[in-house]
């Protein structure tokens, strides 16, 4: 399994002390299941290495959003990094601190930055020079002055897949890296922003280290420059993005990973600076599991179908972006595999989970699709007029309902037809 919260014990799929099977009796399917302890111990990965060095974790709210996830977060004295108010106001009745949580995204309207601003939030994340005046002026109508860094784009190819990489000339995110210098010297003038911090995320699932050092190089090198314009940098924010083990792939150990990027910071003499990291998908992902049904096997003359009742609107990753999951038995068979493509009931030929994978199955049987506790839930849609999934959070040997199963009457509640 991709997680160790995860495991078999005599051939039946365990979520830490409960089992899988047990779980979709009681909750039914498709269902979202979280392992507190998995979130628990990627979260100490990052915070003990990031201890007794000037260095903060902020976790990614999109990669998943439920308030028992970000809760266990909050308790543990995590920082939070948002990309909406609703985000925002998802943080705060979790548990987390405005003034712990930084304010990212591209597109932030006065509303939010207003709503923000009057929380109290750690800092903006500005993405360009139009973002600088709007929210200059929404602290000026606030009598307040916004605390800014700026998104650098230091045009680092994070060779990751072209939808999740965000650090190239071509993407929409952050400030270009050559105008960048003038671009602080801008954000200098206005009354109402308080320049302290310089902010870079290169994209998404990155499973080496080298990507990193090569933006750090050109970060550092631009907040050099920035100083001698007669600016204070006090924070670099290095964003998130590092990867985990969907299938083969090795990403680097988190400790060692943050040590190695602090380390290279303090080498290049900018030690006294804090350090923000933005953590999401390296700590959910694998964290999470969704369970869903067999409703029937249907062999072709080309492929062989395991059609599902969770579906693309459950799981939007592989017919988005192609992604891989790993997908097992909940109980394994002594049978003989045989070749399937895992497909959903949504009307739509995109509607897939996984291609050409060996299992030994039969209608009714339960499978685990792994890795799914990242950009798993919080991307699901009604498609179809599809209630969403419950979520679970297995603590130990206890199960928790994180969040119900939504029902179809709920999905048209706002919605009216015409007077006659």
């Amino acid at each position: 399994m991709s997680h160790s919260a995860f495991y078999y014990v005599d051939g039946v799929l365990y979520a830490e002390g409960v089992s899988a099977a047990s779980l979709a009796e009681q909750f039914g399917t498709p269902l979202y299941v979280y392992s507190r302890d998995a979130l628990t111990r990627a979260y100490h990965a990052y915070a003990d290495a990031c201890a007794g060095r000037r260095a903060t974790v902020h976790v990614a709210v999109k990669a998943n959003s439920n308030l028992a996830v970000l809760n266990v977060f909050a308790r543990m004295g995590a920082g939070f990094d948002i990309v909406s108010s609703g985000e925002l106001a998802r943080v705060l009745a979790a548990g987390g601190k405005a003034e712990n949580t930084v304010f990212s995204g591209v597109g932030k309207s006065a509303a939010e930055m207003r709503e923000a601003l009057e929380a109290g939030v750690k800092c903006f994340n500005v993405e360009s020079i139009p973002e600088l005046h709007a929210l200059n002026e929404v602290a000026k109508s606030l009598g307040k002055k916004a605390p800014v860094s700026l998104r650098v784009n230091p045009d680092v190819d994070a060779k990751t897949h072209p939808y999740i990489s965000t650090g190239l000339k071509s993407n929409k995110f952050g400030v270009a890296f050559k105008d960048a210098r003038a671009t602080y010297a801008q954000a200098r003038e206005m009354a109402n922003l308080d320049v302290i911090g310089i902010d870079c995320h290169i994209g998404s699932q990155i499973t080496e280290i080298s990507p990193y050092l090569d933006a750090l190089d050109k970060l550092l090198e631009l907040v050099e420059q920035i100083e001698a314009d007669g600016m204070s940098i006090r924070h670099v924010d290095v964003g998130g993005g590092l990867g985990i083990t969907y299938d083969d792939e090795t990403p680097p150990d988190i400790g060692e990973f943050v040590k190695t990027l602090l380390d290279h910071i303090e080498k290049r003499g900018h030690g006294q600076r804090e350090v923000y990291f933005e953590p999401g998908r390296s700590l959910v992902g694998n964290a999470g599991v969704l369970l869903t049904r067999i409703e029937f096997l249907k062999p072709g003359e080309e492929k062989n179908f395991a059609i599902v009742d969770a579906a693309m609107n459950d799981l939007a990753r592989p017919a988005m972006y192609e992604a891989f999951h790993r997908i097992v038995p909940v109980v394994k068979r002594d049978e003989k595999a045989h070749k399937y493509d895992v497909v959903g009931p949504v009307c739509e030929s995109g509607d897939w989970l996984g291609r050409d994978r060996e299992l030994a199955i039969a209608p009714g049987d339960l499978l685990a699709i792994c890795s799914a506790g990242a950009y798993g839930f919080v991307m699901s849609s009604n498609y179809n007029t599809r209630p969403r999934a419950a979520e679970i959070m297995v603590d130990g040997e206890r199960a928790r309902l994180v969040r119900e199963r939504e029902e179809v009457t709920q999905l048209f509640a706002g919605e009216s037809i015409l007077p006659d």
